[in-house]
């Protein structure tokens, strides 16, 4: 099977992670400081706060933008559960908005005619890796007084005319799930240029206490303070320090995913019934996924179809998603359902996320294109 995505761990990486088990630390430690401090620089943020999962990033983000009880955060019905989960851990409402028809992102129009006196934020999701348009949205969130978070788990090295994701939102968060651009494992990391957003993330992450074990160990003191209610959302130095190195490779594996959708651009320019989502031209895509849409008239049918087909071949084909508001936890806590956000709806029926990671070769790119060609023709 070819995978839709997929780590790329070489030996530097085992070195890291194994210089890092033979320290004196193992959590809390130097590492993390380390490797926040580099991926801010790489994303042009004055802060990063690094956490333990993307999911992590994104409820640290909302916590520290002030969200709670009876407010509400508009979002993208086409993204990931956990852009609206994050909201629902702070007690606050989730409100979802519809998306372009053809980039698949947040539409400001969706979100200025679904915003009430109740709106305290937007999260603007950075589809597949494509950037979100930060200037309409800043200018609204400007304007009404609303924070912009944006969810880049899809997008880290994406470029916004001239800006990095990171340096686009007030808060900014990231995955370092396997199948992301760089790995921890597991991880997150929140970016932001405000200090005190940053500092309430750090203790949000940590327990809700002031200080860690190891700042607790430079002074010589036990003493602590539970300020808040926080989490358990740490990461370890086994992390940070293959995260650390893994950054190092972040331009040579957004070119290879570049390529490989360059090849696959090309393909589909001689393949009916089947064509890539479009690209603005003052973006540098990060190219997380690679989505194509059928636009032949059995819509859901027809990709269910060619998902099993391709899937049956060896070609790890993957569906990037059913709309939040249709799982069935959002129809009983919300009385979501079908009709809300018709753009993202029909898009979920016929969109298919092509295999792209770094580690392809050009012989399983190839694979890819012969499948869906043939495949895709026979409908």
């Amino acid at each position: 099977m070819i995978p839709y995505g997929r780590q790329w761990i070489d030996e530097e990486d085992i070195a890291a992670v194994v210089a890092a088990l033979r320290s004196d630390w193992l959590t809390t430690g130097p590492k993390v400081a380390e490797f926040e401090e580099a991926f801010a620089r790489a994303v042009g943020a004055r802060e990063a706060v690094a956490v333990n999962s993307g999911t992590a990033a994104l409820h640290a983000a909302v916590h520290a933008a002030g969200i709670g009880p009876g407010d509400e955060v508009i979002v993208p019905a086409l993204t990931f559960a956990a852009t609206a989960n994050c909201v629902v851990f702070q007690g606050a409402i989730p409100v979802f908005a519809d998306v372009d028809p053809e980039r698949l992102l947040l539409r400001p129009e969706e979100v200025e005619a679904r915003r009430t006196a109740r709106t305290r934020a937007v999260i603007a999701v950075d589809y597949a890796g494509h950037p979100a348009d930060y200037d309409a949205l800043r200018e609204l969130c400007r304007r009404h007084r609303l924070s912009l978070i944006a969810d880049g788990c899809h997008a880290l090295g994406g470029i916004y005319k001239g800006r990095p994701v990171g340096a686009l939102a007030d808060l900014t968060a990231f995955s370092f799930h396997p199948v992301k651009h760089i790995t921890t494992g597991e991880g997150g990391m929140v970016a932001t240029d405000d200090p005190e957003l940053a500092r309430r993330m750090r203790v949000f992450r940590n327990h809700g206490i002031t200080s860690d074990h190891r700042e607790r160990e430079r002074r010589g003191s036990w003493f602590y303070e539970m300020v808040e209610l926080g989490w358990n959302y740490r990461i370890t130095d086994l992390q940070c320090a293959l995260g650390l190195s893994q950054l190092k490779k972040l331009t040579r594996f957004l070119e290879r995913r570049r390529e490989i959708a360059a090849r696959y651009d090309r393909f589909f320019k001689t393949l009916e019934g089947i064509r890539p989502l479009a690209v603005s031209g003052d973006v540098a895509h990060a190219y997380h996924l690679y989505v194509v849409r059928l636009e032949t008239s059995l819509g859901g049918r027809d990709r269910d179809r060619l998902f099993s087909a391709l899937r049956a071949e060896g070609i790890g084909v993957n569906v990037h998603y059913l709309p939040v508001h249709l799982h069935p936890f959002y129809r009983r806590r919300f009385h979501t359902g079908e009709g809300m956000c018709p753009i993202a709806e029909e898009a979920a029926r016929r969109i298919l996320s092509l295999p792209i990671h770094p580690g392809m070769s050009e012989d399983e790119v190839d694979a890819v294109c012969e499948a869906v060609g043939r495949l895709g023709a026979a409908g």
